[in-house]
């Protein structure tokens, strides 16, 4: 992710997902939102951030996991809180793209971003 604070084309990560920036900015450090998209049958990378993350699930359905609890399944309107430091994943288990609102509390950078595969 960049720094912006206005809305982005779509761009491909190695998380394994496509990622659209609405807010990221040095501005506004207490936040950052993006939606992610994750095509049919793919997994994201597992990884942690040392941030607080919220995903708020728009269209599609998935498996969620977060740390060493058991996967869980969500679509639409759930919210799934994810705590710094803790590793996560989600799978796309439906026929449709998966879309999901990411929230991070402080903003997202790409220090913070910490890969476990």
């Amino acid at each position: 992710m960049s720094d912006k604070s206005e809305t982005q084309g779509e761009f491909w990560t190695g998380e394994r997902c496509f990622i659209t920036e609405y807010l990221n900015a040095a501005d506004v450090p207490d936040v950052s939102v993006a939606r992610t998209r994750v095509k049919p049958g793919v997994t994201t990378e597992l990884h942690a951030l040392s941030v607080i993350e919220w995903y708020l699930i728009q269209s599609g359905h998935g498996l969620m996991r977060v740390g060493d609890a058991p996967p869980h399944a969500v679509g639409p309107g759930d919210t799934v809180k994810i705590p710094a430091n803790v590793q996560q994943q989600i799978t796309n288990t439906g026929s449709d793209d998966l879309l999901f609102l990411c929230v991070c509390v402080p903003r997202f950078t790409p220090d913070s971003y910490t890969s476990l595969e």
